[in-house]
């Protein structure tokens, strides 16, 4: 019997489901999509039961693999998008969609809260700023917006923990995503029911925290039947995706840093105290006794996403773009590009802001554009650098994931970007990788933390930053900070 690893993510425009071997490897993987609703302005919203259908057909599909037996998988890891606030009532049922990261409804909830509650009152427990992304707010919204919903949940859950749900009937709330509770005391990892009650919530609403790596059940014979996973197999609580990702690039010591290029970016710097910084998120790591100070931005990968769909010719790929920006040089001529696709998470938190190209004119091309936007990425990610090192948490080299670092050029421009080298794993399924490893930790196939990444994380390459491209990058850096504080407040 082989001695196989279930690793699941759950996205924001799809799932992506992966067998490992103990030593990383990949023996099958599948993704499936989902929809993404935006019903009012400011709302972004997912249904977590078409998550878990998607799941389901993404299993199916990895367990036909002739190589693959269910009996032969081990244990069953989970990672999910973070920020989620998915009402389940007694008998475990989601009684509507959840708002998801990039949802900001909750905006004037926050303003409102900051002032009578006390915007330093909530940091010094939670260590991170009272911002509309958050599950917090969100669950504030539902209580006064949607009492009916909010009185019949018997919990919120996050995605991952609800995932975890349809596969155990067991409820969970791993200690990574606790830091999208504000009542949840970063440095003890437990909840503070005075600010709780303070905010008009419940410490009953939520789960009792739970080490990632916990096994908290085993698939259920119906989960079984709609997955074709072994009824029996073990499963743990999972984790925040950067979280898992972060593990699964092999960051696991303080100083490392995973920068992350998935549909959104920013990244994540490991550290062995709760140090936070009101302009960034402060999480548990997965492995325990760890942070991550973090950076979560808008604009990532889907960036160039959305460039190709609305902007590209017929036919051209992400390689055809990435080709064509490739022959402008550093600084894209004066041409900058603002990321805030759905406004701006960290550094300046404004559900507001808007993206913008700035410099164009007749002799510009769709070239300066496209490579503007990488920058502008690029740019984002500095800016959460520079940020961290205002609280005294500097990062060394980094470890990029996510589909973006599969473009040399991209990374490229984010080493110059950023002055340090950048080291690529070999599998760019690290948050799947991650969850993963939780699994193998938690059922025993790794004796710990530091067997597992030595025995599944392996760099496929290492890109160092060119010196005079910094240089040039340092200047039109300040000018894309000048421009994002000069358009504030529009």
């Amino acid at each position: 019997m082989s001695e196989l690893l279930l690793g699941i993510d759950i996205g924001t425009s799809a799932c992506k489901v992966a067998v490992f071997r103990p030593d990383g490897a990949v023996m099958a993987q599948a993704s499936e999509g989902y929809e993404l609703y935006y019903p009012q302005p400011g709302w972004a919203e997912q249904h977590p039961e078409e998550w878990w259908s998607a799941i389901c057909k993404a299993v199916q599909r990895v367990l036909a693999d002739d190589q693959i037996c269910a009996s032969d998988i081990c244990g069953i890891g989970i990672d999910g998008q973070s920020w989620s606030a998915i009402p389940v009532d007694q008998d475990g049922e989601c009684l509507c969609r959840t708002p998801i990261w990039m949802d900001t409804r909750a905006s004037d909830i926050c303003k409102r809260v900051n002032e009578e509650v006390g915007a330093e009152a909530i940091f010094s427990v939670a260590g991170n700023s009272f911002e509309p992304s958050y599950t917090t707010p969100k669950m504030i919204w539902f209580r006064e917006e949607r009492p009916d919903i909010y009185e019949r949940a018997a919990v919120f859950l996050q995605s991952n923990s609800y995932i975890a749900y349809r596969l155990t009937g067991r409820l969970s709330q791993d200690v990574s995503q606790g830091y999208g509770l504000h009542f949840f005391n970063m440095r003890t990892c437990t909840y503070d029911g005075g600010l709780a009650r303070a905010l008009g919530l419940s410490v009953d609403k939520v789960p009792e925290p739970v080490a990632c790596h916990t096994v908290i059940g085993t698939v259920t014979k119906g989960a079984a039947a709609v997955t074709g996973l072994l009824e029996g197999t073990p499963v743990v609580a999972g984790g925040l995706d950067a979280a898992c990702g972060t593990l699964g690039a092999g960051v696991y010591r303080p100083g490392q840093t995973q920068e992350q290029g998935g549909q959104a970016g920013g990244m994540s710097i490991c550290i062995d105290e709760a140090v936070g910084h009101p302009k960034l998120i402060l999480g548990t790591h997965v492995v325990p006794d760890l942070w991550l100070l973090q950076g979560g931005t808008v604009g990532g990968g889907g960036v160039l996403r959305w460039f190709k769909r609305e902007l590209a010719q017929t036919g051209e790929s992400f390689d055809d773009l990435t080709a064509m920006a490739a022959g402008i040089a550093p600084g894209s001529d004066g041409v900058l590009f603002l990321p805030y696709m759905s406004g701006e998470r960290s550094p300046i938190w404004d559900p507001d802001a808007k993206a913008c190209f700035y410099g164009l004119s007749f002799d510009k091309t769709r070239a300066h554009m496209v490579r503007a936007a990488l920058e502008g990425v690029a740019f984002s990610l500095e800016h959460n650098l520079r940020t961290a090192a205002e609280a005294g948490v500097h990062a060394e080299d980094l470890v990029a994931v996510g589909g973006a670092a599969n473009s040399v050029l991209w990374t490229q421009i984010k080493a110059d970007v950023t002055g340090r080298r950048i080291f690529v794993p070999s599998s760019d399924t690290a948050a799947t990788l991650g969850a993963a490893i939780l699994a193998g930790v938690g059922v025993g196939i790794y004796a710990d933390f530091e067997q597992a990444v030595q025995r599944t994380i392996r760099m496929t390459r290492v890109q160092e930053p060119d010196e005079n491209a910094h240089l040039c990058y340092e200047r039109a850096m300040e000018q894309y900070l000048k421009l994002s504080r000069t358009l504030s407040g529009l």
